[in-house]
């Protein structure tokens, strides 16, 4: 059976909060520029606005770097493939799930809510990811 699921652009925008405001989180390693994303990291953790994320370019792949309050992060790499994004560190099982536009990835015992644009195409997925939707 094929499995459908639209297109996402992951967009490391804060949820809930203006695309203006700035970072009150204190992470020196972060690099200038960086944005909020609501993070809940840790078993039992609530979300809240505590970590932020970088974009870079790397041979011509799209990653993020989601930085940790406590000097932590995790890379991701952002897919054309209508997946949204993919781990790129670690050995702890990834999922993903799409609530309206707001991508929610989790990482062992860590969750990240990004912003998608999620577009009215769709696209065949083989069942890779059914765990995930």
């Amino acid at each position: 059976m094929t499995v459908t699921s639209r297109i996402l652009t992951v967009s490391a925008l804060l949820v809930g909060a203006s695309a203006c405001s700035s970072p009150d989180v204190d992470q020196p390693q972060a690099e200038e520029g960086a944005q909020m994303v609501e993070c809940a990291l840790g078993d039992g953790s609530q979300f809240g606005p505590d970590c932020l994320v970088e974009r870079e370019d790397v041979d011509g792949q799209k990653q993020l770097i989601v930085r940790h309050p406590d000097g932590g992060f995790r890379r991701f790499a952002q897919l054309d493939d209508g997946r949204g994004l993919i781990e790129l560190d670690g050995a702890d099982q990834m999922t993903r799930m799409l609530d309206g536009d707001i991508l929610e990835i989790s990482v062992g015992a860590d969750r990240y809510r990004f912003t998608a644009n999620v577009s009215g195409q769709e696209t065949p997925d083989a069942g890779a990811d059914e765990a995930a939707e």
